[in-house]
């Protein structure tokens, strides 16, 4: 092995460890009986027991999850019919409909949600798991569009023709041809979107009424009352459910793309 070679290896072995090495002793302490972190290390399910009782944490789970499936749902669809839109038609303003979808990405979330409530406000939708759902569409639906998008790029279009050709109409042709072709890049954008929706922490904080929480939300008000394992034991079930998700979804499609 070259000195350069080694020295790579060197550089992302060390990136892996600033990375993973944080979530790995969270994950452990999750396990220890000490509430203040405490060694040696002593092993107990205490936490976990505690976690199972906390109703507010898991009403904040339940209220993240079906967020995050209903923001999911919604963005994929709409978002896989505007890239379809913006792949195959050109219309006057094409090209300011494509540059658009970048400034939701670069502006701070802590801006779009400070304008989201002022408009919400004013506009009468108010506060509510309706008002952070419509705050989580409009937050992932630029991603879904990308992601679809750049997967609809690499797509020849011969294959829908040939369909056409063969006596399919519009509908047999995108359900039969073109999203089977495109379903991993529809796989990923749902991943996208999901993730930002249950990550989501400022739009849900600023949307929020009283007495509704998400669980970023929640996890932040506990730990500004007094941090405990409890927040180790729900962030551990969280990443565990995160990689079996996500081996779910590469048993069926290889990360390059072809399923």
């Amino acid at each position: 092995m070259s000195l350069r070679s080694a020295a790579g290896s060197l550089y992302l072995g060390l990136i892996l460890v600033f990375i993973y090495l944080p979530i790995v002793i969270m994950m452990v302490m999750g396990f220890n009986e000490s509430s203040s972190y405490e060694l040696p290390f002593r092993f107990s399910l205490a936490w976990y027991e505690q976690l199972a009782g906390n109703e507010t944490l898991w009403r904040a789970g339940r209220n993240s999850v079906l967020l995050a499936l209903a923001s999911t749902v919604i963005t994929t669809v709409i978002g896989t019919m505007a890239a379809l839109a913006l792949s195959r038609y050109r219309v006057r303003g094409h090209a300011v409909l494509q540059i658009l979808l970048f400034p939701p990405m670069a502006v701070p979330w802590l801006i779009l949600a400070t304008s989201m409530l002022i408009f919400f406000y004013y506009s009468g939708i108010g506060r509510g798991l309706h008002a952070m759902l419509l705050a989580h569409v409009a937050l992932s639906l630029p991603y879904v569009i990308i992601v679809v998008g750049a997967r609809l790029q690499s797509f020849a279009q011969d294959l829908e023709e040939a369909a056409a050709t063969l006596g399919a109409n519009p509908m047999q042709t995108f359900f039969r041809v073109t999203l089977p072709m495109i379903a991993p890049g529809v796989a990923a954008a749902a991943l996208f979107a999901f993730g930002i929706s249950f990550d989501q922490f400022v739009t849900s904080y600023f949307l929020s009424p009283p007495g509704v929480t998400t669980l970023p939300v929640e996890i932040y008000a506990s730990i500004r009352k007094g941090f405990t394992p409890e927040i180790n034991a729900i962030s551990t079930i969280i990443i565990v459910f995160s990689m079996l998700l996500l081996v779910v979804v590469s048993r069926f499609y290889r990360f390059g793309g072809a399923k």
